[in-house]
C-alpha cells in the first residue's frame, strides 16, 4: 500500500494548483489531508472521484478552519471521527480508517503558538491521541499520519538555536514526541534518511522554501510491530501548491 499524507493549507486553494493531477498520478491507496479548511455541507465539492472516495471531517467550531479528509482506493473496515474525549470535537482533526492489517490515523494537531492556552490544549491532545492510539492498538497495528506542528529533533529544523522559544519546537512539545516514540512508534523517514535538511514545511514569506529554510513537522509514524512492512518513507519536496508537501509511506501489506 501507498499512503500519503499532506497538509494542503486549503483544499480550494491547492486544486487550483494542480491537486487532481498529483493525486491521480501518485499511486496512492490512501492520502490524508488535513487544514482542509471546508465548511461542513460543501464537501461534496470534492466529492468521489473515478478512482478513490472520500470522507471529511470539517471543523464545526470556526468556519474555514482546521479540518482533515481522506481520499481512499482501498475500503476500510470501518471509518471513525474525532478523538474519544468530546473536549476535543469541533475542530475537525482526525479521521480513523481501520484496515485488516492496521489502524490508519490522520490527524491534524493543535497549533500551540498562539498563546498559553492553546499550547495547553496541544499538550492535552497530544496526550489524549497518545492514550487513543495505545487503545487501538491492542486490536492490531498503528498508523499515523499528518502534520504533528512540532519538529523532534535539531535535524528536523534549519534553525534550531533560534526557535528553541518557538511553539514547534518547545521543549515540553518535544518531550512528548520523546514519549511517543518511546512507546513504540516509530518515525518512518528516519528508517531511511539520519541526516538534517530535509522538511515538509516552509514559511511562506522570506522566500524559505527557495532557500529550503523548513522544519519537517509532517511524519508518517507506525507502531513498531509494523516496522518489517516498511518498505521506504520520503518526503516529495518537489510538490507545490501550499506551504506543506506531501509525506509519503509504502508499507508491505
Amino acid at each position: 500500500m501507498i499512503l500519503y499524507s499532506w497538509n494542503v493549507n486549503g483544499l480550494r486553494a491547492v486544486v487550483q494548483k494542480g491537486f487532481w493531477d498529483w493525486l491521480a498520478e501518485s499511486g496512492a491507496d490512501v492520502a490524508g489531508l488535513q487544514e482542509t479548511k471546508i465548511q461542513p455541507g460543501h464537501e461534496a465539492d470534492f466529492g468521489h472521484t473515478d478512482a478513490y472516495r472520500t470522507v471529511w471531517l470539517s471543523a464545526t467550531a470556526k468556519k474555514g478552519y482546521s479540518g482533515v479528509g481522506c481520499f481512499y482506493r482501498t475500503e476500510p473496515l470501518a471509518i471513525a471521527r474525532e478523538l474519544p474525549d468530546e473536549q476535543f470535537h469541533g475542530e475537525g482533526r482526525l479521521l480513523h480508517l481501520e484496515y485488516p492489517e492496521f489502524h490508519f490515523l490522520n490527524v491534524y494537531f493543535p497549533n500551540g503558538g498562539r498563546g498559553p492556552e492553546r499550547l495547553d490544549y496541544k499538550l492535552r491532545f497530544y496526550d489524549a491521541f497518545l492514550e487513543h492510539v495505545q487503545n487501538l492498538r491492542q486490536a492490531k497495528p498503528i498508523v499515523a499520519c499528518g502534520d504533528f506542528n512540532t519538529a523532534h529533533t535539531a535535524l528536523d529544523l534549519k534553525n534550531a538555536k533560534a526557535n528553541e522559544k518557538t511553539s514547534g519546537f518547545l521543549p515540553e512539545e518535544r518531550a512528548w514526541l520523546d514519549r511517543f516514540t518511546a512507546a513504540g512508534y516509530v518515525d518512518t523517514f528516519r528508517m531511511f534518511e539520519p541526516g538534517g535538511g530535509h522538511y515538509s514545511w516552509w514559511d511562506y514569506r522570506f522566500k524559505a522554501r527557495d532557500r529550503n529554510v523548513g522544519w519537517r513537522i509532517d511524519y508518517f509514524f507506525v507502531s513498531e510491530e509494523l516496522v518489517p512492512r516498511v518498505k521506504r518513507a520520503w518526503i516529495a519536496h518537489d510538490v507545490y501548491g501550499s506551504d506543506h508537501c506531501p509525506v509519503g509511506l509504502e508499507l508491505d501489506i
